[in-house]
């Protein structure tokens, strides 16, 4: 248990059942200007919202991506709190989570000013993002945004950069969740820093159980890993963050033709703020030892040490490593798509290792790849080799970008 202001702080998983119909839904579709809250008042996120609008403790929640740690962006307590749980660095700055454009546009208005922000020609979102907006919003698509001053948002979101990151998930209790709250969220994934990003409930509990008291679950996540990051400000664009929208995707949008890679930029190894989250600092990691296998690489011939135990993710490539006399299922909680082999490494048979195949499809292999890392880390290995898959096109980049972090040895 751990405390905060001398008191001992429980933590609470709040699941949320309602049918997703039942979540809200936007006035018009096609203009996402108003998130409309359901009829009927849904216990779990109102206690969430009471939360996070009267407290310095952030409420991890589900979005489509992977869990999120969420806290009013507008009070300096409330997002050092999101800071404190995680054991974040000032330095990285946070996206933002809005439920609407009009909740956005508000943001980009300066407080108190009288500008028509109804007025088509007046509106305030730069027209570079419109046509992201059009096609992947609500979705796992963050973009970066001049911050006005004096600024609706607090400083620590920003970490003193002149830009805020902003997306609308595509949940519908996280979208009901900040519409209820009437402000935006700061909500960074819901681990321990440069722990594997959580895409279920109980991985939530796993990192920040006595951080945070409320956790709301609303089953695993589909996509399995964070949004894209884009700047549209600087000409040509760049993608700073690869996520849920492909570059390729990106390129099919009028004015984002010549967008480029910008996510291995000098922030990642100076000693500047990094322009977006995940750029700068060593993230993903589990506490084995990852040695990661670049897709060309030969298959490597794992060896081990009597009584030790290793733990291997195959992707679209590699063949079993176990003795096939050695081998049985070991059961794996239900949100995963996967099972655990574990038997003897048939290199050496007093070794024992835990092995994992995600299958071939890109989908697939970044849904449970955190996952994977963390259920091999739970079960005490003490390293892990893992498959990678080339990184062109689609959300394969994303994958490989987080698997990089995550190791300790990249070969090929």
């Amino acid at each position: 248990m751990a405390t905060n202001g001398g008191s001992v702080m429980k933590t609470r998983i709040l699941p949320v059942s309602t049918p997703t119909a039942s979540l809200g839904k936007f006035a018009d579709p096609t203009t996402l200007d108003k998130w409309v809250l359901p009829v009927e008042e849904i216990p779990a996120l109102k206690e969430a919202a009471v939360h996070l609008l009267s407290s310095s403790i952030p409420v991890a929640f589900p979005t489509e991506t992977v869990y999120g740690l969420g806290a009013d962006a507008t009070r300096s307590p409330a997002v050092k709190g999101i800071y404190a749980a995680k054991g974040r660095p000032s330095d990285n700055p946070l996206i933002i989570h809005v439920s609407d454009l009009t909740m956005l546009r508000a943001l980009l208005t300066k407080p108190n000013s009288t500008e028509p922000i109804h007025d088509k020609d007046a509106d305030p979102i730069p027209a570079i993002y419109k046509p992201l907006i059009e096609k992947f919003w609500p979705g796992p698509l963050t973009i970066l945004l001049p911050n006005p001053q004096p600024s609706h948002l607090a400083p620590e979101v920003t970490a003193g950069l002149p830009t805020f990151g902003a997306r609308m998930p595509s949940s519908q209790l996280a979208l009901s969740l900040i519409s209820l709250c009437g402000v935006p969220l700061a909500a960074p994934s819901a681990n321990a820093s440069t722990k594997p990003s959580p895409t279920t409930a109980e991985h939530v509990l796993h990192d920040l159980d006595g951080r945070i008291e409320i956790i709301l679950d609303g089953g695993p996540c589909q996509v399995g890993v964070e949004s894209t990051v884009v700047d549209g400000l600087c000409d040509p664009p760049v993608v700073l963050r690869p996520g849920g929208i492909s570059l390729d995707s990106i390129k099919e949008c009028a004015g984002w033709e010549s967008v480029v890679k910008g996510y291995k930029d000098a922030s990642e190894i100076g000693n500047c703020a990094p322009r977006a989250p995940g750029m700068k600092y060593k993230h993903y990691s589990p506490k084995a030892t990852v040695v990661l296998y670049e897709s060309r690489a030969p298959k490597p011939a794992i060896t081990g040490e009597e009584g030790s135990k290793v733990g291997i993710i195959r992707t679209k490539t590699w063949a079993s490593f176990l003795s096939p006399t050695s081998t049985s299922a070991s059961p794996v909680q239900t949100s995963t798509a996967y099972t655990i082999q574990q038997g003897l490494l048939a290199s050496s048979p007093a070794a024992e290792a835990l092995e994992i195949s995600l299958g071939a499809e890109i989908k697939d292999i970044a849904h449970s790849l955190f996952s994977a890392l963390r259920d091999l880390d739970a079960r005490g290995v003490q390293l892990i080799y893992v498959e990678g898959i080339e990184d062109e096109g689609d959300i394969a980049a994303a994958v490989m970008n987080r698997l990089r972090k995550a190791a300790s040895e990249i070969v090929g």
